[in-house]
């Protein structure tokens, strides 16, 4: 209880006390008082420690599809798109118990399992050759592996942003260049199958990008689509890309990177000693050479319709141009650059020679008529892949472009032609629809001290031609490679005329109606294509001007019922209606030639021809008015090899070395396209229309020239083959023979694909 001492002080204080008396005895305890009022909060106090973590909770439920974006990047993956690749097959030898056992590379594995066919010891089990299918796959024979390298959208480097370097469109023909081959010219005078087959570099040319283009009602599809795709997870365009509404600003924008997706690459490549896989160097200075201003080129030996400029309006050097594009195929030249041929590039700016139709009726009011000197329209079209940029900057013209175009590969790209140094498209040889080239060398692969250098190429187009250009000055042991570019500067044009070629057929002989063979070939002469020639013209004594030379005949403005030429240049610009304007006999598309050293020969791929002709058996043109009715329509749609062997006279002989078949089951294969010639002298080729004609896929095959194998000589032998409807093209080898390269294009083109995406 709690005493109550107040009220005592206060009596005392009161009474005025005296001195103090003694204590008195404790007082009870007063009653308690009534409970004070409640005081004021105090402040907060200070947090206290954190807790120890919860357990975790449980897993929650899945939570349900997120709707598709309309234009953005919800749901937008190139995973399964088809995508053109750089392949590798790689030898890795066979463990069977054969003779096989002992090949050391895969042209001995080939020639090994074809001696076992002869022999009839092939082993049990042993599929040679692949047998045939259709799958959305690269298959190879056994003792091979096979690797993509790089696809299309790969990047070059370890950047990746949309100005990036990336690994182009539809990958076509290929070069491999070892390490330490570029100094073997100045002793080997070559550069081809020399140096390191393990790593080097790599040159592999795009040629287009297929499938519809967008456009102001239309989406884009296909391989179009893609680019669109990638472009859009790049933020490069912003707009709803599957829809039929594209304003023209995206299409700008899609036309410039479109440029950037042709034209070629030149990357390091290296393999791993341990799995034998090859992987491109991002590290190494990779280039990318396109279809923009940022590629720039000079041409040379021919003038062109005017000035250039870039792509921003900056007007260029005299005979320098913007861009190369339509690659096809091409060549490694001896002294170490890459011949990379432009094809159909009338898809971009516009064609040159707008008066043949796809079935080579001549039309009339194009510039072309007879009566009056040839004359060329040189503008860009607007409704052209490139022309339609809105920028007029962007566009270029016709005439530039359609030609041989001799890269220094690893040299800058905007690097054009000078003191033999940089990038240059060769004019001597003319415009055509170039499929590749090949340069005569000797048994060695090098130059002959002594001898013309001698290039010879193909105008892939039905009814085009094989031509060849001579250096006017011989190649002397000893001289730089800027001296050896230089000879193809001042050199002479030649056509090849197949004399006596059925004309229904252009792959028999009209007097036998049989295939030329190498014991009964055909023979053919080679004709000065110019305003200078002396040669006869072959049409000349069907139309009645017997002894007309070629010069004469081109000249004049009324002749075969064309116009006539007014100088040289202008002969170059129009190859094709130059030839038919003489009546040189009319060809299957010559899509490849390669030159073989070891046997001498020239071998050439007919794809097929299926359309009319232009001219009649003697070279003479058919009415315009009456083309339908009176033009045979070939019917090759097989093709063929032919080999020509030249005679040293001007002629050359030519036969038949591999035809085409269908329905007659393992060994069908057709439409022979790309070719190459192994260090060897071993004949391999790739297919583009197999598919379609004979039901599955295109493929490589190594062609049996040795006639002491009586069971396979003359029989193709599918060791690879590729998916979809894709085509097998660009085959190159390693210097060791153990690497080949090849591209598989346009996979998924026509036909459902996901490769090389997983399925």
């Amino acid at each position: 209880m709690r005493r109550n001492w107040s009220w005592a002080l206060l009596l005392c204080l009161a009474l005025g006390c005296g001195d103090d008396g003694a204590d008195g005895a404790p007082g009870m305890d007063g009653a308690d008082g009534m409970n004070g009022t409640n005081g004021t909060n105090g402040a907060n106090g200070a947090n206290g420690a954190d807790g120890d973590d919860g357990a975790n909770g449980s897993d929650g439920a899945n939570g349900s599809d997120g709707a598709n974006g309309s234009d953005g990047l919800d749901g937008l993956t190139l995973a399964e798109d088809p995508l053109s690749s750089l392949v590798a097959l790689s030898f890795t030898g066979v463990r069977d118990g054969s003779s096989a056992e002992s090949a050391r590379d895969l042209r001995e594995l080939v020639i090994a399992r074809l001696n076992q066919i002869e022999a009839g010891a092939l082993p049990a089990g042993t599929q040679f050759p692949l047998a045939p299918a259709s799958t959305d796959s690269v298959r190879a024979v056994a003792g091979v592996q096979a690797q993509v390298v790089m696809r299309w959208l790969d990047s070059m480097s370890y950047d990746l942003g949309p100005d990036a370097t990336y690994f182009g469109a539809n990958a076509d023909f290929t070069a491999f260049v070892g390490d330490g081959a570029n100094d073997a010219f100045a002793t080997d005078r070559t550069v081809i199958y020399r140096g390191a087959g393990s790593a080097g570099w790599l040159w592999v040319n795009h040629e287009y990008v297929s499938g519809g283009r967008p456009g102001s009602t239309n989406a884009p599809t296909s391989q179009m689509l893609t680019l669109a795709k990638w472009l859009r997870l790049q933020n490069v365009l912003g707009n709803d890309i599957f829809a039929d509404l594209w304003d023209q600003a995206d299409l700008d924008t899609f036309v410039e990177f479109h440029k950037r997706n042709v034209g070629g690459s030149w990357v390091r490549v290296v393999q791993d000693p341990s799995t034998g896989a090859w992987e491109a160097d991002l590290a190494a200075d990779n280039v990318r050479y396109d279809a923009t201003s940022e590629t720039l080129v000079r041409v040379t030996g021919v003038a062109l319709s005017g000035r250039d400029h870039d792509d921003e309006g900056t007007e260029l050097p005299e005979g320098v141009v913007a861009g190369i594009q339509a690659d096809c195929s091409g060549a490694l030249t001896p002294w170490g650059t890459i011949v990379t041929a432009e094809e159909n590039v009338q898809g971009s700016y516009g064609d040159l020679e707008p008066c043949w139709t796809s079935n080579q009726r001549f039309e009339l009011g194009r510039g072309f008529d007879p009566g009056a000197a040839i004359t060329f329209d040189y503008a860009p079209t607007a409704d052209g892949d490139f022309g339609r940029h809105s920028d007029p900057n962007q566009r270029h013209a016709k005439d530039f472009y359609s030609f041989l175009v001799e890269i220094d590969p690893g040299v800058p790209a905007s690097s054009y032609y000078e003191a033999g140094v940089g990038h240059r498209k060769i004019g001597t040889m003319g415009r055509a629809h170039w499929e590749n080239a090949t340069v005569a060398v000797g048994a060695d692969w090098g130059l002959v001290d002594g001898q013309p250098l001698v290039l010879y190429a193909g105008d892939d187009r039905r009814s085009g031609r094989i031509y060849k250009l001579v250096s006017n000055a011989p190649y002397t042991a000893g001289m730089t490679r800027a001296q050896v570019r230089a000879l193809l500067d001042d050199a002479t044009l030649y056509v090849a005329h197949f004399a006596g070629l059925d004309n229904a057929s252009g792959l028999d002989l009209a007097a036998t109606s049989a295939r030329p063979t190498e014991a009964a070939p055909g023979t053919g002469r080679w004709i000065e294509l110019s305003l200078d020639s002396d040669d006869v013209a072959p049409n000349a004594t069907a139309l009645g001007e017997a002894g007309t030379t070629v010069g004469a005949a081109l000249a004049d403005l009324d002749y075969n019922g064309i116009g006539g030429f007014t100088s040289n240049d202008d002969v170059l610009r129009a190859l094709f209606t130059a030839t038919m304007k003489i009546g040189v006999m009319e060809l299957n598309r010559p899509e490849d030639l390669e030159y073989n050293p070891v046997d001498g020969l020239v071998y050439v791929a007919f794809t097929n021809h299926t359309r009319q002709v232009g001219l009649n058996e003697d070279g003479v043109l058919y009415d315009p008015a009456m083309h339908a009715m009176q033009a045979p329509r070939r019917s090759d749609s097989l093709g063929a090899i032919f080999a020509m062997r030249e005679n040293g006279d001007g002629t050359f002989a030519y036969f038949q070395a591999w035809g085409g078949s269908s329905g007659q089951g393992m060994y069908d294969a057709a439409n022979p396209d790309n070719l190459v010639i192994d260090a060897e002298g071993g004949v391999w080729f790739g297919t583009d229309g197999n598919f379609g004609t004979n039901g599955h896929a295109d493929a490589l095959y190594y062609l049996d020239r040795d006639a002491s194998r009586t069971s396979t000589f003359g029989r193709a032998f599918r060791v690879v083959a590729v998916p979809s409807d894709a085509e097998a093209t660009g085959p190159s080898f390693t210097p060791d023979l153990r690497t080949l390269f090849f591209s598989v294009q346009h996979p998924g083109e026509d036909q459902v694909s996901r490769w090389p995406a997983a399925r």
